[in-house]
């Protein structure tokens, strides 16, 4: 069992950011980005967050309602950003959002939303418990408050 206050890993310490160029591959029968694979880019942003935080392996346990606001066209790129802002005792709560971005213009288009759960597990793939998150700080809070806190 870990001390949880004594290690507090900043929640901006776990922002992850990954891009994905929309490609044929990815497609549906419209020429857009097909929704599991959206969903695919966001688990795997999620989970790498989650372990960043725990420094534990972590297992996806549940997703919140997934909001795709608008398509991913085939060459666009695909901004994948997640970042922990809760946690249990073994749980970890990560708020991953996807943008659409224009490289050219440097301009970025919000398209799809969810909260991920993840679960930190032991060598013996059991829950372990993870330490506390520290929000203490500005853009922490800001980005704390963005996510779907219950």
């Amino acid at each position: 069992m870990i001390d949880r206050t004594s290690q507090m890993p900043r929640l901006i310490d776990t922002q992850v950011d990954n891009t994905e160029i929309v490609r044929s591959a990815h497609v549906n029968h419209f020429g857009t980005a097909h929704g599991g694979q959206v969903v695919k880019w966001m688990d795997d942003t999620g989970v790498i967050s989650a372990m960043r935080f725990s420094g534990e392996q972590c297992v996806t346990a549940s997703m919140n309602q997934i909001d795709f606001r608008r398509p991913l066209n085939i060459g666009d790129a695909a901004v994948v950003q997640a970042y922990v802002y809760s946690v249990g005792d073994t749980s970890i709560n990560v708020h991953v959002r996807v943008f659409s971005e224009d490289l050219t213009q440097r301009a970025r288009e919000l398209t799809t939303e969810s909260d991920f759960t993840y679960v930190a597990v032991d060598e013996d793939s059991r829950p372990t418990e993870v330490p506390e998150l520290d929000v203490e700080t500005e853009e922490g809070r800001q980005l704390r408050s963005q996510a779907k806190v219950d």
